[in-house]
């Protein structure tokens, strides 16, 4: 730790965080978790409602969350761009601001910084390139707006190398990859430890994890062999709980696909030891948490080649990649996975778990720690 670290008022600023679950709200606390210690102080700020799955009732306006501070904000608007007025006001004193994803808050805090003159950092987690939907629309906003925003940055921490990509294309100075962090000992070493006929897919239930491509790649396995099971871990989003349980009738899965919402880490833990494989038919991320996760477990991978994994898989040949819209290339994929770990069940799994090891996150703190001082040391255009 410097003497600049221990000086730093730090303040994150997302849409969403506790209780909301989610990758983007894990990042965030995991972060700032090895952070309150190292800074002057470490605050959130965040919007008053959880957005999809809560109950809807404005959350307390500060709270003390694991020891750190929480400010939440009325908005209005849409969830994807919730206006929050307060932001301005919640920021004051901050030595840096750290905003999380590409929304009003990364416009807003852009286009009033010769005002509130708070040094601005992002990590892009994705952009809001998450689904096609009006994809044309997303193109013009990003080519205009994200790119005026940006200049206003000091740097731009990009979570994949497809974020690094995209982003190097408006603010090439500004970008940095800096991978996330992923919170090994959740899932660390739980999955079966001898090969099973047993699937794990771990994911908000949004339509971009395309869950119900999953489903219809087990439905194939089932048929061709009842000893495979499905074990579907989520919080609901785009897709309540009810949907995917429709899904699973749909199918005839009843009993051999199971849905488990809102679970603890301990019952994440009995669940993976109950699989082999890790299946995600998810047509985009920002990231992968999830991945890293089933395979800090030792869980064997299959899943999309969107361009997140892909990018994994090009690095880490323990990946399988499989096009899950094709039901019987995708069944096919995952009996094939669980062949070659019957083959040599100790070392795949030793192998997809080393990967993960190097995903852990107190290495990626540090990178946030030497990300921050380059971005004090240097102002925007």
């Amino acid at each position: 730790m410097t003497r600049q670290d221990s000086d730093l008022h730090l303040v994150h600023v997302v849409r969403q965080y506790r209780p909301s679950i989610g990758g983007l709200e894990d990042f965030v606390a995991s972060l700032a978790a090895r952070q309150k210690d190292r800074f002057a102080s470490v605050r959130i700020v965040t919007c008053d409602r959880v957005f999809r799955g809560g109950t809807g009732e404005t959350l307390p306006a500060r709270e003390s969350i694991d020891g750190i501070e929480v400010i939440r904000l009325p908005w209005h608007g849409s969830t994807r761009y919730p206006v929050t007025p307060g932001i301005f006001k919640a920021i004051a004193g901050a030595g840096l601001v750290h905003v999380h994803a590409i929304d009003f808050f990364f416009d807003a805090l852009a286009i009033a910084s010769p005002f509130h003159r708070r040094p601005l950092v992002a990590t892009t987690h994705g952009g809001f390139f998450h689904s096609g939907t009006a994809g044309g629309l997303k193109t013009v906003w990003f080519n205009t707006l994200t790119r005026l925003s940006a200049t206003a940055y000091r740097g731009i921490a990009c979570c994949s190398q497809s974020d690094y990509e995209r982003f190097a294309a408006i603010a090439p100075s500004k970008v940095r990859l800096i991978e996330n962090g992923v919170d090994l000992s959740k899932l660390g070493d739980a999955g079966a430890k001898a090969p099973v006929k047993g699937i794990i897919s771990i994911g908000r239930l949004s339509q971009n994890k395309r869950i119900d491509r999953v489903l219809d790649a087990f439905a194939v396995l089932a048929r061709r062999d009842p000893e495979w099971t499905l074990d579907i871990v989520g919080a609901p989003f785009d897709w309540s709980s009810k949907d995917v349980e429709a899904m699973i009738a749909e199918r005839g899965l009843a009993g051999r696909a199971r849905l488990h919402i809102g679970l603890n880490d301990t019952a994440m833990r009995d669940i993976a030891g109950r699989a082999s494989l890790f299946a995600s038919a998810s047509v985009y991320e920002g990231f992968g948490i999830a991945l890293i996760e089933a395979m800090s477990a030792g869980l064997v991978p299959v899943v999309e080649p969107n361009a997140a994994f892909s990018a994994f898989a090009q690095r880490h040949p323990g990946i399988a990649l499989t096009d899950f819209s094709d039901a019987e290339q995708a069944a096919g994929a995952l009996a094939a996975a669980h062949a070659r770990l019957s083959e040599n069940p100790q070392g795949l799994r030793e192998e997809v778990m080393a990967v993960a090891q190097t995903y852990s996150w107190e290495s990626t703190a540090e990178r946030y720690a030497t990300f921050y001082r380059e971005a004090l040391g240097s102002s925007p255009r």
